[in-house]
């Protein structure tokens, strides 16, 4: 890529990070308004589900009941469910991966139970599909599928969260070679307590970071009381405890001393199923949300007649709205790498593996967008519920205290954040993309006169926009490094220039998605009218246009000073233009439209 910018690699597919510096088309994206009829009778299987089996078990899932998860999990394995993203070999479906998005989409209103879900068949399963042994791929991978098995994942201690690879945990081999000796703590553990097989990172003699596969009833386990959470309380979460445990050697997953490949590998995905699982919680809170306001009455009409109502319902409506752009998008780009690589010889596995470290960056875009998006969905429902969101009575009290813990696991979202950018600069070093280039034209740029020609063809304004977002992001990057170069700067140490970096990629990243989706469904059949879809994208631009803006102009301040800082503040004020549009006419369209629908409406 560094050679031609211009082009895209892997057959016409965006380079992982590479939407920085190269325009997208619709063609590289889907979007769910083209799910075919299969796919919709997935979801309404996944829809059903929810409906005939976890309702009316909620209480006993929040009250922890014996076996209510196990059960669950069971009926589950029966429908395909915790197998569709696994080779058929072992028992699996083996989807494509647009369509186990929309599963865990379809799958997202389970609330607390959807940490127990994607525990299982996340970081508790892909660690053995990845870097499993075949004879360990036949030994669990068929009963985790059918849910005879429960899967766990033990990484965190409490000396080492985000630090994962500072573990204390110990693993010593014995004298005659067939066993490892484990000693240590782990905290936090989802599903610990029913899990049949737990994955345990531990220091192999003490500095060899490995993974393990651990069974249930290990002589030498044993487990904490349940923790006493905020939120998510109908998910197993206990500490579980290693004195002198006995794993056989042949439990090793993976090799001895990469277990950060494990570790970081599986989160790559984690961070993207969490997103889709979010967005898709969000959808539900939305349409709590909204039915609730069409049944209040106060004033002699229902509150979602009221402006200030409306602009929540329109907010909520239109993020939830460009994370969905944003998750089909690097699912088909994950999709197309996996076909790719299939097509090169790549086993299934293997395949999943790669595609899901190539879009790495987009990944963890998704965790924080997904995430905090979910969080101001289910805290503005709480609100349009008032005293009744206050309430244990109603689902807006529960989905307010679930969504919280989002933005902590699979990497903190302040972790995310510094990942993003801290990924985007490796892949630069190592010549995998090339932003230098693009980033001393938009230098060049500066110097020049700005160009006044006014923007062509339908989404023009929307399409320029974008353009410029991206040259004030190469813009700062493009400084920060050069500063750093120079001696003046390190960027380790800058923690919160690395932040308004990153809150500008997660920007662009989603501003584009949602100007492909909509675009694209100019193309094809769609639901509503096409109105509804370009105010959601002017809507986004305008704000996006400002929070650009600021995160940039914080970043510049922070190192920058003299005629270098005004003449990139110049730079800036000519690369955050989007025309002004009645922002307030456009939400109450968004929002007539979903209180008419009673409902999330796309």
């Amino acid at each position: 890529m560094t050679k031609n910018p211009e082009k895209f690699i892997n057959d016409d597919l965006l380079q992982g990070g590479g939407f920085i510096i190269k325009d997208s088309d619709t063609t590289e994206t889907f979007i769910p308004e083209e799910l075919n009829e299969e796919q919709l009778m997935v979801r309404d299987m996944c829809i059903d589900f929810i409906t005939s089996e976890l309702d009316p078990l909620r209480q006993k899932i929040e009250k922890q009941e014996e076996g209510v998860a196990q059960g669950l999990l069971k009926k589950m394995g029966e429908l395909g469910l915790l197998g569709s993203h696994m080779p058929a070999d072992y028992g699996g479906m083996e989807m494509d991966t647009n369509t186990n998005t929309l599963i865990c989409d379809a799958l997202g209103p389970m609330g607390s139970f959807s940490t127990t879900y994607a525990a299982h068949t996340g970081i508790g399963m892909l660690p053995i599909l990845y870097f499993g042994t075949e004879d360990q791929k036949q030994k669990y991978l068929p009963g985790l599928m059918t849910g005879e098995l429960a899967a766990s994942y033990c990484l965190t201690e409490p000396a080492s969260g985000s630090d994962a690879l500072s573990a204390k945990t110990r693993a010593d081999l014995t004298e005659d070679g067939k066993h490892y000796i484990l000693n240590g703590q782990k905290m936090w553990i989802s599903n610990a307590g029913f899990a049949d097989i737990f994955i345990v990172f531990a220091q192999v003699d003490g500095d060899k970071f490995t993974g393990f596969i651990v069974e249930r009833g290990t002589e030498g386990m044993t487990l904490g009381a349940e923790e006493d959470k905020l939120g998510i309380k109908g998910s197993s979460t206990r500490q579980v405890f290693f004195e002198n445990a006995k794993i056989p050697a042949e439990n090793i997953l993976g090799e001895i001393g990469k277990g950060h490949k494990i570790a970081f590998n599986v989160l790559n995905i984690g961070r993207f199923k969490l997103c889709v699982l979010c967005n898709g919680g969000a959808k539900g809170s939305i349409t709590s949300g909204v039915q609730y306001a069409n049944e209040r009455i106060q004033f002699k009409q229902p509150i979602s007649n009221f402006g200030a109502i409306k602009y929540k319902i329109a907010e909520q409506t239109t993020r939830a709205f460009a994370v969905d752009a944003a998750q089909y998008r690097v699912s088909n780009l994950m999709q197309e790498h996996i076909k790719k690589l299939r097509s090169e010889g790549k086993d299934y596995s293997m395949a999943k593996l790669i595609a899901a470290e190539e879009y790495a960056i987009e990944c963890a875009i998704l965790k924080v967008a997904g995430s905090e998006a979910l969080d101001y969905i289910v805290d503005e429902t709480l609100q349009i519920h008032g005293g009744m969101g206050f309430s244990e009575e109603g689902t807006a009290a529960r989905a307010y205290r679930d969504s919280r813990i989002s933005r902590i696991y699979e990497g903190t979202n302040e972790i995310c954040r510094l990942l993003i950018v801290d990924m985007l600069l490796r892949r630069a070093m190592k010549g995998q993309i090339d932003i230098v280039g693009p980033a001393w034209a938009v230098q060049k740029e500066l110097s020049s006169m700005p160009s006044f020609g006014a923007a062509e063809g339908e989404f023009g304004e929307e399409k320029k926009a974008l353009k410029d977002f991206k040259k004030a992001a190469l813009m700062v990057a493009g400084a920060a490094a050069k500063q750093q170069m120079d001696g003046h700067l390190n960027l380790k140490e800058e923690q919160e220039i690395l932040t308004n970096v990153a809150d500008m990629l997660i920007d662009i990243f989603l501003a584009e998605s949602l100007l492909l989706r909509v675009e694209k469904l100019t193309e094809v059949d769609s639901k509503h009218e096409q109105s509804v879809y370009n105010a959601m994208l002017k809507v986004f631009f305008m704000d996006a246009t400002t929070r650009i803006n600021k995160n940039a102009t914080d970043a510049l301040v922070s190192f920058a000073e003299g005629d270098l800082l005004k003449t990139m503040l110049m730079g800036l004020k000519r690369f955050t233009k989007y025309p002004p549009v009645n922002v307030k006419a456009l939400r109450r369209q968004i929002a007539d439209l979903t209180i008419a629908e009673n409902q999330y409406p796309f």
